[in-house]
């Protein structure tokens, strides 16, 4: 891997860090905002949902202005939505304000979901594209942990704590944007828009010992402009079935409850007996559990492989799940069982399919529809993301004590189980292969 490939690399996965950092710091400072605004349960779900429904519409919507105005002009969009979102919400004056910024934030974070991941993809050399691509999780990991202690170094800075915990945002979003003048254009989309010599010229920065213009000649193959300028091949034979197995992924992925922890990890600590302060620094602890896993599963993908690193771990995700379901249901079980169960959750996840999703996402579709095959799959996570985090406080409201959370993630458990028989029969294993050889 050249020093420029590793370079772009990183500046394209600065997307998934702003992405966890938006989507994470909301947890640290949800108490004091509840208090601020006084809000009820259901004004809580909207507040924090708020973002989801952004990243439904920025998921949706990116697909075809990434195939006309390109992957980095895209990215350069999406820094100035984040930058955006972390003023608007850090000076809401009333909570209608802070929704609608919190809004803003989520289209950026749809936006991104799909395009950093996919242009990382495209710019990789197929034996080092799995661990690559999973350097935008390991972005996004590292976003929740800055995230995370962001909220925890400014809890005790008074009333406004949680202003200054929005405002933070502003600084990384900044240094993204400017980073975005420094890397190339998507060589595979330069090819689809007639730009051969410029692909050409990419290819070479990025990985000299290839042979770029046969490269090339692969590519421009496998690219039909038909299909390229219609959306409605998404649903044809050919693609359909991979439309509803790259939609299976996101909706799996958030029926995991892993969103759910990221989001309300401190009101379900304290639920269980942590206090406020405590609770938050527990969020530290699964943010560096998280991190460190994901380390490991960018050591293994390209080794291993996807499809087997995501079914290890969707086994040890259902077990922990439902302990934890139980932990929470049984007087058997102290507060620290509850917090050991959640951790070994998280590094079961972190290592399989925390770090897949991107990776099949963004490389099961072939050239002529990734980017609106990428988007089809991302909307179905944020969607089923933006519901299950509206639905989680009103749900356990319904139940007495703590008891609805146990209920709730014991339907986490068994969903998580399901998805390991449907990976198995309907996942295809990318690892080694180029981009080309979808078709």
């Amino acid at each position: 891997m050249t020093r420029k490939l590793i370079i772009t690399t990183l500046t394209a996965s600065f997307g998934g860090l702003l992405f966890g950092f938006e989507t994470a710091v909301i947890n640290g400072a949800l108490p004091f905002i509840t208090q601020f605004f006084s809000l009820t349960d259901a004004m809580k779900g909207a507040t924090v949902s708020a973002a989801l429904v952004g990243c439904i519409v920025g998921a949706l919507a990116v697909g075809r202005p990434a195939d006309r105005f390109g992957r980095r002009t895209l990215l350069r969009v999406l820094a100035l939505l984040f930058l955006i979102s972390a003023i608007g919400t850090g000076f809401a004056a009333n909570i209608q304000a802070f929704i609608i910024f919190r809004f803003i934030g989520g289209i950026a974070v749809g936006g991104a979901s799909v395009i950093s991941p996919m242009y990382i993809s495209e710019i990789s050399p197929a034996e080092y594209r799995g661990r690559l691509t999973v350097s935008f999780q390991l972005a996004v990991v590292v976003g929740i942990l800055f995230a995370f202690f962001t909220d925890y170094l400014l809890i005790n800075t008074g009333e406004n704590n949680w202003r200054y915990m929005m405002l933070s945002m502003g600084l990384p979003a900044i240094v993204f944007y400017v980073l975005l003048f420094f890397i190339d254009r998507s060589p595979r989309w330069l090819i689809k828009e007639g730009k051969r010599e410029e692909a050409i010229e990419v290819f070479k920065h990025l990985n000299p010992e290839a042979d770029s213009e046969k490269l090339v000649e692969e590519i421009q193959k496998t690219i039909d402009k038909k299909a390229v300028q219609k959306f409605s091949v998404l649903f044809k034979k050919d693609y359909s079935k991979l439309l509803i197995i790259g939609i299976a992924v996101g909706m799996f992925n958030q029926f995991t409850g892993i969103n759910i922890i990221m989001y309300y990890a401190t009101d379900i600590f304290r639920s269980a007996g942590f206090s406020t302060d405590s609770a938050i620094g527990q969020t530290v602890l699964i943010g560096l559990v998280n991190l460190i896993f994901t380390i490991l599963a960018m050591r293994l993908i390209d080794k291993i492989g996807r499809r087997k690193l995501l079914l290890t771990g969707t086994l040890g995700m259902a077990f922990f799940l439902g302990l934890f379901a139980y932990a929470y249901l049984s007087d058997a079980f102290s507060s620290w069982m509850l917090l050991v169960s959640l951790i070994c959750f998280i590094a079961f996840f972190a290592s399989s399919q925390g770090a897949v999703i991107w990776v099949i996402l963004s490389e099961i579709f072939p050239n002529n529809i990734r980017a609106r095959g990428a988007s089809a799959g991302s909307f179905s996570h944020w969607f089923f993301n933006g519901l299950t985090t509206f639905l989680f406080p009103v749900v356990i409201g319904l139940f007495s004590g703590s008891k609805g959370v146990g209920y709730v993630f014991i339907f986490y458990s068994i969903m998580t189980f399901l998805s390991f028989f449907v990976f198995k029969k309907y996942l295809m294993e990318m690892k080694g292969k180029t981009l080309e050889s979808m078709k």
